[in-house]
């Protein structure tokens, strides 16, 4: 049994577009907000949280309905083609919005500004399961690690593909000393990575084919089941593990607190506190995520030599040292050093530390039976965390002023340390991962 690479990469393009997109709105919808319509970081917090609140409704809810499609192209490629066309239709919107409000402002405009966001969370949250869920779909249990790893490879490469367009395009220099910067370029480039990546998937992935052949796989290799049953024959948790799985998935909202904080906030930070382009805010981005792919595959080793608890326990102490030391930085200069690029690459290793066993860690803990239960609970908690640390980060930053936005995210991810030394199980040491093997991060 061999894992199909090349089918995988391929699958993985609708991941790829997905983190894409996300990465240019997380970097530009804040600064239009700020910038174009003058919103407080408060009101702006609460419209980069919506996405997620959307997100835990919609996810669960189109992954459903796309588990009971049958269509002549598949259960999944339905969602994807129709979510990702109306995706782009919304997005190449935003930046023509953003142009006629700064040109002539008006109440109206705005409106339209914010259902057209609206417009494009709905759009995206519903291919967003399906699109995952293809690759499980067609990939033997005993390889979808191994294919795992490829996915969250690609959209770690849709991630730092759009970072370094930005960089390139709206660099200091070109973008210095502009009342209003115009984004239909860029937006127009993310249009086209999604829409490649659409043809790609559409046209190299017979998903309808691919079932079958996983359906005769089943069939030749039934699961085990190796679940244990209560006198009432329902599974449950020892009451220590229970206590452990809590502090855990506590955790897992405590770093996500800090840490999406600060990548939702970065560019306005940085254009604020720094003087920093979106092209250069970028960058620092670019290195934190390049920090993290750099990274996995010796994380992984080292998680299997000293244990997940440990190398997650050792990424938050870093991450947390990583936001104290730039809150020092502010505090004593006020534009930004080149010295500052290994700050992020450090903070890429940290989060490499703790997101690469995080899941891993919640799965340990439940039966081959509860997997897609328990997944749920670790998401739960981490988008449960990103709606909410947008609207209060932003509230603090706008009462008492952008150098709060680190010593926020430090807090709250040392927070999550305190929480790691209650967590006693679910930490499996096994022998480290090789080559790709390393990426996976969800199972």
């Amino acid at each position: 049994m061999k894992l199909n690479t090349r089918q995988t990469i391929r699958i993985g393009f609708a991941f790829l577009s997905i983190c894409a997109f996300w990465q240019m709105y997380n970097s530009v919808i804040p600064l239009m907000l700020t910038n174009t319509f003058s919103m407080n970081e408060t009101f702006s917090g609460m419209i980069m949280a919506a996405d997620n609140v959307l997100a835990l409704f919609l996810l669960p809810l189109f992954g459903g309905i796309s588990d009971r499609c049958h269509s002549r192209i598949g259960k999944r490629k339905p969602f994807i083609l129709c979510g990702t066309i109306a995706a782009v239709f919304f997005m190449l919107m935003i930046p023509f919005l953003d142009n006629a409000y700064f040109t002539e402002p008006s109440t109206a405009k705005q409106v339209i500004f914010i259902c057209v966001l609206g417009g494009l969370l709905v759009a995206m949250g519903t291919y967003r399961s399906p699109a995952v869920a293809l690759m499980p779909d067609v990939t033997p249990k005993p390889l979808r690690s191994r294919a795992n790893a490829i996915i969250n490879l690609m959209g770690a490469v849709g991630g730092i593909l759009y970072l370094l367009i930005a960089s390139v395009m709206y660099s200091s220099s070109q973008t210095k000393g502009l009342a209003h910067v115009n984004y239909v370029p860029l937006f127009l480039v993310v249009a086209g990575i999604m829409i490649l990546s659409l043809i790609i998937v559409m046209f190299a992935v017979d998903e309808v084919k691919l079932n079958r052949e996983m359906e005769a796989y089943e069939a030749a290799h039934p699961e085990e089941n190796l679940a244990e049953e209560n006198p009432e024959g329902k599974e449950v948790l020892p009451k220590e593990v229970k206590r452990s799985l809590t502090f855990l998935l506590i955790s897992i909202a405590l770093w996500f607190i800090g840490y999406n904080a600060v990548e939702t906030w970065f560019t306005t930070f940085a254009s604020r506190m720094w003087d920093m382009s979106l092209g250069g805010a970028s960058m620092c981005l670019t290195i934190a995520t390049g920090g993290a792919i750099l990274s996995y595959i010796p994380v992984g080793q080292l998680a299997s030599r000293i244990g997940r608890r440990k190398t997650i326990i050792g990424g938050v102490l870093l991450l947390t040292a990583c936001f104290a030391a730039a809150f020092v930085y502010t505090c004593f200069f006020h534009t930004f050093h080149a010295a500052l690029y290994l700050l992020f690459l450090l903070v890429g290793l940290a989060w490499a530390a703790i997101n690469v066993n995080s899941l891993p860690m919640v799965l340990e803990m439940c039966s081959g039976s509860d997997v897609g239960k328990f997944t749920g609970y670790y998401y739960t908690f981490s988008m449960a965390a990103q709606i909410v640390t947008p609207i209060v980060a932003g509230f603090l930053l706008n009462r008492i002023g952008y150098n709060a936005l680190f010593p926020y995210a430090a807090v709250f991810v040392f927070g999550s340390f305190l929480t790691m030394t209650m967590v006693r199980h679910g930490d499996n040491k096994v022998e480290a991962k090789k080559g790709l093997e390393a990426f996976d991060v969800d199972d």
